[in-house]
């Protein structure tokens, strides 16, 4: 979910840009074998500009690089959706910390109008909208918690957080798991807590709101 900036894309960025969005949303499953003259076809590339996408991915550890087997989606489970969740915990607690020490009034508009995109389309989706589209929530939530953290200073734990951030999304995908009012109360309390500043409060809520929706995925069973 990280910003693709403002340079013309390459022809082998728009297919790692687009594989890995397939990844993360679930369009490539996990596990899935990904035969090379299928996926060229499917992407429109050639093999030479696909395998470097691939091996690219592989660093991402969003694909499993299986020598002469070729190559596959990374799978699921639980174990690596904990570790996932930690990691982004701890990121994310401590880019609060800095954020609102340094944010400003911009940083506060930035939260304040992310917090208003992602509360009406929870809104619409806590009224059993199901025209409500799961993508564009989760990309108003990544806007939020992003804003949250975007007066950090520090643009290597922006950008690993983001790649933590799409890990911890796939998983989210996978389970569709909006877990309703909870869920928004949750990104309420962190506007609030963000506003005023109050760093252990929105650390607290944001344990919070990690913990449960790795609890209620696991609920789910989708992991098995």
């Amino acid at each position: 979910m990280s910003s693709t900036g403002t340079e013309p894309e390459t022809v082998g960025e728009k297919v790692y840009r687009r594989m890995r969005s397939d990844i993360i949303f679930g369009r490539l499953a996990p596990g899935q074998r990904l035969k090379l003259d299928r996926v060229r076809q499917d992407y429109g590339t050639s093999i030479g500009t696909l395998r470097e996408m691939l091996n690219r991915l592989a660093s991402d550890g969003l694909i499993h690089a299986e020598g002469m087997r070729g190559f596959e989606v990374a799978p699921v489970s639980a174990a690596n959706l904990r570790e996932v969740a930690d990691m982004r915990l701890l990121l994310e607690c401590h880019a609060l910390s800095l954020s609102f020490a340094a944010g400003d009034i911009e940083w506060e508009a930035r939260v304040v109008s992310s917090h208003h995109k992602l509360a009406l389309i929870e809104k619409r989706m806590l009224s059993g909208d199901r025209a409500a589209d799961a993508e564009a929530w989760k990309r108003y939530d990544w806007e939020f918690h992003r804003a949250l953290i975007s007066a950090c200073g520090s643009n290597a734990l922006l950008d690993t957080h983001a790649a933590i951030y799409d890990k911890y999304l796939r998983y989210q995908m996978i389970a569709v798991a909006f877990r309703g009012a909870a869920a928004a109360g949750e990104h309420a309390g962190l506007l609030r807590h963000a506003l005023a500043r109050d760093t252990a409060a929105a650390q607290a809520t944001l344990a919070t709101h990690i913990d449960d929706c790795v609890a209620d995925t696991l609920a789910r069973g989708v992991l098995a």
